[in-house]
């Protein structure tokens, strides 16, 4: 057969990478006979190498064609009973995915959460996988991955501060007053031992030897502008308040025309105000300070921070394997995914506000006060 004319989006690629990693084989199997069709393979190779029939490829290349990668990747809803959950219900099941998974399991997967949700009482009859992903997507949950938003506890202090944040979210976009989020991501130089042997033939794949030679540790500042799509990382040799007030010059001074750069960032120590006069002088430090309008994230409250994906897209994209080399190679490769990446304007959407807040979470803010 010949092959079927398909190209995937670069983030439908991400997104399919990342599925590899967790999905259950039958959307593995899917998420592969995309990746085939995208690389140029015809259905009949795919059939051949994944031991599927030939129509099941052209129906999910079909299905990716007219309707997009969630319908070729998952089956409709059937017909039957809805999903009918309450929003008690909802919330309770997306409490305890914020929790630490059962003694023996690494992390949440979707038969694990179907599982303990109707082994704890959480829902009246049972719960389906289709289910329990659609409530995860319905709260941009993501359990299967390494690091996850982890709720603390949900006093006054910390409904005010996360609720401010959201509401932050929410602004309309003005390029007078950007909303700015950063965040800080220590980054371990490790280098090859031995040179990497290149694919050289279709289907062969990079070889690198199991050893490395480590270098030390530096620390990269990433700022993102989620509304614009403008992305900042620098590398530091360090984290301290003397480097912070460094970065912030720097961010200043690449929002000249702004009247106030809306700051989004954890409550550190170092991300004060006496690090900043510290570092430039009473007048200047006081200065540098003012133009920015500085909104923390509560205690534990970290994946309010939209900084946390860009960080984790410039994982991804930039540092891959973790094997950078030395600090200098770091900076180089820092500074072009910065440029390649501030090219496309890869915006974020920012989905949860705080009606979904007070939903998931169940709370009153009124009764905290």
């Amino acid at each position: 057969m010949a092959p079927m004319a398909l190209r995937l989006k670069s983030r439908e690629l991400n997104r399919i990478r990342e599925m590899l990693k967790y999905e259950e084989a039958r959307v593995i199997r899917r998420c592969n006979i995309l990746k085939g069709l995208h690389l140029g393979y015809s259905s009949g190779d795919l059939a051949e190498l994944l031991s599927v029939d030939p129509k099941t490829v052209v129906n999910i290349g079909q299905a990716y064609v007219e309707a997009g990668l969630d319908s070729a990747l998952f089956d409709e809803e059937r017909s039957g009973r809805p999903l009918d959950f309450d929003d008690r219900q909802r919330s309770r099941i997306v409490a305890m995915v914020c929790t630490d998974p059962p003694k023996g399991y690494y992390r949440w997967t979707l038969d694990l959460i179907a599982e303990q949700a109707e082994k704890r009482d959480l829902v009246e009859e049972s719960i389906s996988r289709e289910e329990v992903r659609i409530i995860l997507q319905e709260h941009d949950l993501k359990p299967w991955q390494e690091k996850m938003w982890c709720i603390g506890k949900l006093d006054a202090e910390y409904v005010q501060r996360m609720e401010d944040v959201l509401d932050v979210y929410e602004r309309p976009y003005d390029e007078r007053h950007p909303v700015v989020c950063m965040d800080e991501k220590p980054v371990a130089l490790m280098g090859d031992t031995r040179e990497r042997i290149p694919a050289e033939e279709p289907g062969e794949i990079l070889k690198k030897d199991y050893e490395y030679k480590r270098d030390g540790s530096v620390n990269v500042y990433c700022a993102v502008e989620p509304k614009k799509g403008r992305y900042v990382n620098t590398v530091t040799e360090r984290r301290c308040g003397s480097d912070f007030a460094e970065f912030l010059k720097s961010l200043e001074s690449s929002y000249k025309e702004a009247e106030k750069i809306v700051l989004v960032m954890d409550n550190l120590s170092t991300h004060r105000e006496n690090h900043l006069t510290e570092r430039y002088g009473e007048e200047e430090g006081r200065r540098l300070w003012a133009r920015f309008e500085v909104h923390y994230t509560p205690k534990h409250g970290s994946w309010l921070n939209q900084a946390e994906i860009a960080i984790g897209m410039y994982s991804r994209q930039c540092l891959g394997d973790g094997r950078i080399g030395d600090r200098e190679n770091l900076i180089q490769q820092t500074r072009a995914w910065n440029r390649r990446t501030n090219q496309k304007k890869t915006t974020i959407e920012w989905r949860f506000n705080k009606s979904k807040a007070r939903k998931s979470l169940g709370y009153d803010p009124e009764k905290l006060i």
